[in-house]
């Protein structure tokens, strides 16, 4: 028994503790290799700092020393902070302005066209957020369950399209009627009605300079009335035709009556 434990004795290994310790070593050697490898300077990034400084200073107005700048290799490379010329929020806050000045300008002269109209109260001119909306009574441009354009809404609307010619904004000529149930050769039904209102507008707007591409005509019949159908003075008030002057979303509108 003694021999045993004398012999186990003679065995056990009292340098373990060395194996933790390269361990530690290692370690710390690591970080302190990548420490250096951070903390190194690249020379030939700053020659060239160097050298594009030092030829900038020489060209500074009212400087005439000529004498180059020294920048020190081991001092900190400065941090070049970008900055944004461009400012594309203020660009956009302009055009945004602008265009809310064109469509009110727009506005106060179609309203200035059609002064006697919106007068009578048979011309509604609107701005608002979605842009500008004339709404003329059919009365004013047609007969009774016809397309043709009257000559005095010839030459009202002959105004409002060279004003409209003008400018860039899309254009939405949209026709109404009443619910009276029409069923002629020509119109056999409210849709083709409106929708050939629609059309004769469009075309004199065409024939006026306005760009056919900034163009849309539309029926909608009996489907939108802004009145209603059971008394004479709202089947006179749908029977309309409406022109939507469309601003691109507009920032902070503000719906404006200009006419009634």
């Amino acid at each position: 028994m003694s021999r045993r434990r004398s012999s186990e004795e003679e065995h056990e290994n009292h340098e373990r503790w060395l194996v933790s310790y390269a361990d530690f070593i290692t370690l710390l050697f690591a970080f302190f290799v990548v420490m250096y490898a951070i903390s190194s300077v690249n020379e030939g990034k700053y020659r060239v700092l160097s050298d594009a400084l030092t030829s900038a200073f020489k060209n500074i107005p009212g400087d005439n020393s000529g004498a180059a700048t020294v920048i020190n290799p081991n001092a900190p490379l400065p941090i070049a902070i970008p900055l944004n010329k461009s400012q594309p929020g203020l660009k956009t806050d302009e055009a945004s302005q602008q265009k809310r000045e064109q469509i009110r300008t727009m506005a106060r002269d179609i309203k200035s066209a059609l002064e006697p109209l919106v007068r009578d109260g048979r011309v509604r001119v609107t701005e608002s957020a979605r842009g500008i909306s004339v709404e003329i009574n059919a009365s004013v441009l047609f007969a009774s369950g016809d397309a043709t354009l009257d000559l005095v809404a010839v030459n009202a609307l002959q105004a409002v399209g060279k004003i409209l010619a003008a400018s860039a904004f899309p254009i939405i000529v949209e026709g109404h009627t009443d619910n009276a149930p029409i069923n002629t050769q020509q119109f056999p039904s409210n849709w083709e009605l409106s929708g050939m209102r629609a059309s004769a507008v469009v075309r004199l707007f065409v024939e006026n300079g306005v760009d056919p591409r900034r163009l849309t005509a539309t029926g909608y019949a009996d489907q939108r009335p802004v009145a209603d159908n059971a008394s004479a003075d709202g089947r006179q008030r749908n029977r309309r035709v409406a022109i939507m002057i469309e601003a691109q979303n507009p920032d902070n509108p503000v719906e404006v009556q200009v006419g009634q």
